[in-house]
């Protein structure tokens, strides 16, 4: 018994040649230089790159100010509603005066 002949080894060997050729320039394209290369103009593409972040100095300097505009906004959260409850106050002593039919205010005429 005779195995095939080269001629019909022919038409399975080539795609199975080319198939191994084609994987192993693509795994020395993606790890390469090249690969490399493209995957940082990517990154730099998207915004992923990292060598423009901040210095721990200006972090830490940003945090303080940020905590620091919280603080003031607290605060003016609390005046705002300090005011709020003025003008409550002031609006419950106008109806009460209008029930008792007085003047709407504005001192002697």
């Amino acid at each position: 018994m005779q195995g095939p002949s080269p001629g019909e080894m022919v038409p399975i060997v080539v795609p199975i040649f080319g198939m191994i050729t084609g994987i192993v320039i693509t795994g020395f394209f993606v790890i390469g230089p090249i690969g490399r290369a493209i995957g940082r103009v990517l990154l730099h593409l998207f915004g992923v790159e990292r060598q423009g972040s901040l210095p721990a100095g200006d972090v830490a300097q940003l945090r303080a100010v940020i905590e620091e505009q919280a603080d003031r906004l607290d605060s003016q959260a609390r005046q705002l509603a300090e005011l709020a409850e003025r003008q409550d106050f002031a609006e419950r002593l106008l109806a009460q005066a209008r029930e008792k039919g007085l003047p709407a205010g504005g001192g002697p005429a």
